[in-house]
């Protein structure tokens, strides 16, 4: 049976900045096939999209996560980390997983930048979407 669902997965870490590429998604997938999970951070988001692509219940796993300089760690190797464990995810499980996640080169938790990336994120859900999409037609023509 093939599947008819998307998942996508949020990481908590500004939340209300990574919650709009969810909006940005369903602006091109409905709301009700797309089931939602969240993770702690950026960082557990691989493993759950491993797990989500191999349930054989998605079309495609998009993930959202906002990785700041937060002067304490190398947010640099995090991202990179995240974006290297869903592309393995993806390769491991041949079921797309699609990243969400930015990385600033400038951020401060100023309301100018909360709506500037909330913004942004919304067109990366766009994204994702139209991904998923284009995916999900491409495969089907090499599958006929």
């Amino acid at each position: 049976m093939t599947p008819t669902r998307y998942a996508f997965i949020k990481a908590n870490w500004h939340s209300d900045i990574v919650s709009r590429a969810l909006d940005g998604f369903c602006e091109l997938i409905p709301r009700e096939q797309v089931d939602v999970y969240d993770t702690p951070g950026a960082f557990e988001m691989p493993l759950l999209a491993r797990d989500l692509a191999a349930s054989g219940q998605y079309l495609a796993v998009a993930a959202a996560a906002f990785v700041v300089d937060g002067g304490i760690y190398r947010h640099d190797f995090v991202a990179q980390s995240v974006v290297d464990g869903l592309m393995r995810a993806a390769m491991d499980t041949g079921v797309p997983v699609l990243s969400v996640s930015l990385t600033p080169h400038q951020y401060q938790e100023t309301d100018h930048h909360n709506t500037i990336f909330a913004a942004h994120f919304v067109e990366k859900g766009r994204e994702a979407a139209r991904a998923a999409l284009m995916m999900q037609k491409t495969r089907a023509v090499l599958a006929a």
